[in-house]
Order: C-alpha cells, then sequence, then structure tokens
C-alpha cells in the first residue's frame, strides 16, 4: 500500500473517530495475489466504503479484516492462510472474512475446516460481499459462506486505486479456457469471457480522466480477448472460440495467411479503438498466450507510440517434450520465432517471459533445453518458479515428479543466467533519454544537495520489472515542483546495475 493510501486512510480513522455521532465501522484489506487479483481488491474496497465503512490503514485500527487471498500455488495459498490465521491469533475479537481466489477454490472445504474465518467469500460475485459483511455483524448464527456464478467480467466501480500514482490495471477478460495441464486458474476464475470493448474503452476514459498516465491491460489471456464461447461482440464475424481452441493446430505464428482467412484478431480491433483516444497515456499488454499471439496488433504498436512495445508472454519451458506436456501446441522452434517476428516489428521491443521448472517428467536434457532457449532469445526480463502440484489440474496426477531440491536448482540457474542478460541489456540503454512515470519520492542524500526518486520507463511493468533512480538537484525549483509521483518526466541514463537504472532529471 502506498504512502499517500496510509496517510489518506489515517485522515479518514481520525475523523471517524473524532466525529462521536459516525456510526462507520473501519476495515483493512489484506491483499494478496496477483494484479487481477489486485482489481478485485479495489472494488471490494469501494464496495465497504459505499457501506459506509471507514478504510483502516492497519489492521489495528479495523473493526474487519478482509484477506483477500491467491489460491494460485502451494506457496501463495499458504501465504494467505497463514495471514488469515496470524490475524485471528491477533484479533480474536475482531470479524475476519476470507476472500479471493482460495476463498473461491475451497469455499465449501472451509465451510467445515476454517472456523477462524466469520465469512468466506469468493470471487465469481463480489457484490456478495455486503451481504457476507452484514450477516457477519449481524446476530445471525449462521456463517455466510458464498460462492457466486462465475460469468461475465464482474467490474465496477473503483474509487481507489493500490497502484502508484498514475498508474493503473484494466482488466479486460476473465477466467481462462487455455487449460495448461500445471494451472488451476480455470478452475479457480471459470470459462474464458470478455468485456465489450465498449465497457473497456469507457473504463480507460475514466482512469484518463482521473489522472492515470500508464494503463496496464491484465487477463490470464490477452491474444484470447473476444474468444470466449459466450462472447458476444465479435461472434458475428468468426466464431472465434472455435478457430482459436478447436480449429488451432499450431501456435499463430505457424499458422500461414491466418488473418487474412480470419480477420483482425479481437484483440487488434480493441487496440485499434484505444488508438482512437486522445491525449498522452501508456498502454501496456500483459499476459500473452505464445500459442495465441496474434502479429496483426504489431502493426498498431507501431503506429502509436502510446501502445507500447512491452510483451509479456510466459513461455514456461523452452522443450518441446515439457511444452506438449503442458497442453501447449508450440516449440522451441516457434516461441524462437515468435520473439524473432516481434523484434523485426519492433527492434526496440521488450519481453518478458517465465518459466516453471521440475514440471513432472523434466529430466536434465528438458531443463537444458529450457537453458538453451533463454539463451537464444535474450528475453529483457523473466520471473521464474517451480512446479506447484495443484489438485485437480491434469498434472496432479503425472509421473516422474522432480524433487524440489532440484526444480530449485534449475530456477536459481534461469534466475542467475536472466540477471546477466538483463544487465547486459540495460547498459544498452545508458545514455539514452526516456519518459519516466514517477512512483515515489525516496529521500534527499544527506549533506547533499541531491534529491532521489523512483520512477520507471516504458520497458518496466509494474512490480515485477526494475525501475529509474531519478537523481536531480535540491536547488532547482523545476525539478523539485515536476518531480512527484504520477507525474513524468524526461531522465537521462547514465548508469545501469542488474535490474535498474540510474538517471539525471533532465525536465
Amino acid at each position: 500500500m502506498t504512502l499517500v493510501v496510509k496517510l489518506f486512510g489515517q485522515l479518514q480513522l481520525f475523523f471517524y473517530r473524532g466525529n462521536k455521532m459516525a456510526k462507520s465501522k473501519t476495515f483493512f484489506l489484506d491483499q494478496h495475489g496477483c494484479a487481477k487479483n489486485q482489481v478485485d481488491g479495489e472494488i471490494i474496497i469501494t464496495r465497504l466504503v459505499n457501506l459506509e465503512f471507514v478504510q483502516a490503514s492497519n489492521a489495528d485500527d479495523a473493526d474487519l479484516i478482509i484477506v483477500n487471498s491467491c489460491g494460485f500455488i502451494e506457496s501463495a495459498k499458504k501465504e494467505s492462510l497463514d495471514s488469515l490465521l496470524n490475524a485471528r491469533s491477533a484479533y480474536p475479537e475482531k470479524k475476519i472474512i476470507l476472500a479471493g481466489c482460495l476463498a473461491e477454490r475451497y469455499a465449501q472445504v472451509f465451510k467445515e475446516d476454517l472456523p477462524e474465518a466469520d465469512g468466506i467469500v469468493g470471487n465469481g460475485d463480489l457484490s456478495l460481499l455486503d451481504k457476507a459483511v452484514k450477516e457477519v455483524f449481524s446476530k445471525a448464527k449462521k456463517r455466510p459462506v458464498f460462492k457466486g456464478e462465475q460469468k461475465g467480467v464482474f467490474c465496477g466501480e473503483r474509487t481507489e486505486l493500490l497502484s502508484y500514482k498514475g498508474s493503473a490495471f484494466a482488466k479486460i477478460t476473465e477466467g481462462c479456457d487455455n487449460c495448461c495441464s500445471f494451472c488451476a486458474i480455470p478452475l479457480i476464475r471459470g470459462r474464458l469471457r470478455s468485456r465489450s470493448s465498449d465497457d473497456i474503452i469507457a473504463e480507460i476514459k475514466h482512469l484518463l480522466k482521473n489522472g492515470v498516465f500508464e494503463i496496464n491491460l491484465i487477463g490470464q489471456d490477452l491474444a484470447a480477448y473476444g474468444c470466449g464461447k459466450d462472447d458476444a461482440e465479435f461472434s458475428d464475424k468468426k466464431d472465434w472460440h472455435s478457430i482459436m481452441y478447436s480449429q488451432l493446430a499450431r501456435p499463430v505464428i505457424e499458422e500461414k495467411n491466418f488473418t487474412e482467412v480470419n480477420g483482425k484478431s479481437p484483440l487488434y480491433e480493441l487496440i485499434e479503438k484505444i488508438t482512437k483516444l486522445k491525449g498522452s497515456f501508456w498502454v501496456r499488454l500483459l499476459y500473452i498466450h505464445p500459442d495465441h499471439f496474434n502479429p496483426d496488433v504489431l502493426e498498431l504498436i507501431q503506429k502509436d507510440q502510446r501502445i507500447l512495445p512491452y510483451f509479456d508472454i510466459p513461455f514456461q519451458s523452452g522443450d518441446d517434450e515439457i511444452i506438449k506436456a503442458m497442453n501447449r501446441k508450440g516449440s522451441f522452434k516457434s516461441y524462437s520465432k515468435l520473439v524473432r517476428t516481434i523484434r523485426k516489428a519492433l527492434p526496440e521491443s521488450c519481453i518478458r517471459t517465465t518459466f516453471l521448472t521440475g514440471f513432472p517428467g523434466e529430466k536434465e536434457e528438458n531443463a537444458e533445453n529450457t537453458v538453451r532457449f533463454l539463451q537464444s532469445i535474450k528475453s529483457d526480463w523473466s520471473g521464474c518458479f517451480d512446479y506447484s502440484r495443484e489438485d485437480d489440474t491434469a498434472a496432479y496426477k503425472m509421473k516422474g515428479r522432480v524433487a524440489r531440491k532440484v526444480a530449485l536448482e534449475r530456477a536459481e540457474k534461469l534466475k542467475a543466467m536472466q540477471a546477466e542478460i538483463t544487465q547486459k541489456l540495460l547498459k544498452k540503454r545508458v545514455g539514452k533519454i526516456y519518459d519516466v512515470l514517477v512512483e515515489e519520492i525516496v529521500q534527499n542524500l544527506e549533506g547533499t544537495d541531491e534529491g532521489l526518486a523512483i520512477g520507471r520507463a516504458w520497458f518496466e511493468a509494474p512490480e515485477v520489472d526494475g525501475n529509474v533512480v531519478i537523481r536531480y538537484d535540491l536547488d532547482d525549483k523545476d525539478a523539485v515542483k515536476n518531480i512527484v509521483p504520477g507525474k513524468v518526466v524526461k531522465v537521462k541514463a547514465v548508469a545501469a546495475s542488474e535490474v535498474d537504472i540510474d538517471g539525471f532529471y533532465l525536465g
């Protein structure tokens, strides 16, 4: 939570305590998980405020604690559960609700086995939170356990964002139909469905009007936007669900004349609408499945610099055997071709990816192929996590389980290699001038006239990549005025570390 949000919460609480007539209760949101869950958390905040609750900056001052949980992998599940159990131990008298992905996935189990939660609310229909909150503060003996239908894309007003000022996430799809054999997302968030383009454009306009500069489009697979089985907006032109999930034998990048045969993708049409908006802003595309990446969007990015040439493509593996076992259609060759295609169209593009180590059946030679793949594509950034055996997924019963120690060693090898690649690529950015979105003022260097701030350039996504350290003269009134969170400033890169750029303010 940002300093601004904390201070605002403290001011609200001060007013609440000072007003003897106030009847509002207070709440604290314990936020976990991915950007999609963050959007859900922002909706939760707004709904509670609309119920006349006041947000507290810490759990000590709250009447109600909401643990907005993650249920993706074992470590995330444990972290969320530990947070709830620790909250119950520390605050036996407070009301605690478990929300989010973990609550959605195990609602019926927790109904019997998690008495520490006063209420459980899944993420399919967040409006059910209103009813749950009222019930936990009532004298009703029955504990509310709600799991709404996974239908449509639940959105709504967000009066407060949990991102740094000037940046926001906008959810364009929900659920997933890829059904990668290791992934529990379809079990948690259901089948793929998309928001209408008009609805998305309206939200982007609202965010821009309220001072947001960077819009990060999110979904489990942006390339599948508009391709849900029940998505109506684009189905009058083509049956995009059948095209993507029944007819596609290879990754789109391997299909000749794909666009000529099927027409522009729904994602292309959405981005084209975004390019017609006026003003200065960034739009970043996050999470694109490599099998579905359609190069037709590259021409739009070539024409409009506001659509950032930043691509988050989770390849997961570079070994053909493992990729197939993950229920994917690609290969070392096709995924390498995709990277080359992007860089040919956009030489300055930035590519982030994710790798999964220790997948069932992964032998040393399979792991080495992933190492070769990373060496080949030289992604700007990558994350890496060891395989988590998730119940009810296809991989759960697969043979050839890999010892966790081995999986972690393989992950560390990839991380070390990526750190070396990233540093070399960042050094190539030294000497260039970038627009940098300021996130926070860090400090003034003691005994000097130099100020420090932290921000991000276009090639750095929020939370997951490095930052730009902005140095400026405290005697420069223009710098002091302009270097504030949410503003965009010109910075010259003068040095690079393993993950960060060091730069000087230019204006």
